[in-house]
């Protein structure tokens, strides 16, 4: 296997963070019916995979100020995406869940997202889409914790 040179690392660094952002943001142009921000699509996706939270909670999680975040589920609320309710100890607080609707609108909008890739992938040949699977694998790698 040939050698990169450091300049070649960081050219092809660059190149994939360009085109790993352009991709990104090309798939979260898919969204469901509610046509949500990203920030407040983030909520109602770590609320279906974490179970109910606290605001102040989903703030660290999307590294936002508490603020910020009693705005985004005070909308959520509002549109029936998500429910609050007095925390079972602390009055202070409130517990976010997730409402049906909600979690309806995270699953329509995963599958938007993933039927526009779907296609893009359809028009590969069989090789270019086995070069995505390696490279799908060395991108888990690369992003591993």
């Amino acid at each position: 296997m040939p050698t990169i040179s450091a300049p070649a690392d960081l050219a092809l660094a660059a190149d994939l963070r360009v085109t790993l952002g352009r991709a990104v943001r090309r798939i979260k142009a898919e969204r469901g019916e509610a046509g949500l921000s990203d920030p407040q699509f983030n909520v109602l996706a770590i609320l279906l995979r974490e179970g109910p939270t606290s605001p102040g909670r989903l703030a660290e999680h999307e590294r936002i100020a508490a603020p910020a975040m009693t705005r985004t589920v005070g909308c959520l609320a509002d549109r029936g995406l998500v429910s609050k309710q007095e925390h079972p100890t602390d009055g202070r607080q409130v517990v976010v869940s997730l409402t049906p609707e909600g979690e309806a609108e995270v699953q329509e909008t995963r599958r938007r997202r993933d039927a526009w890739l779907s296609a893009r992938l359809a028009g590969l040949t069989a090789d270019e889409r086995a070069t995505l699977v390696d490279a799908a694998e060395l991108l888990r790698r690369i992003t591993a914790s």
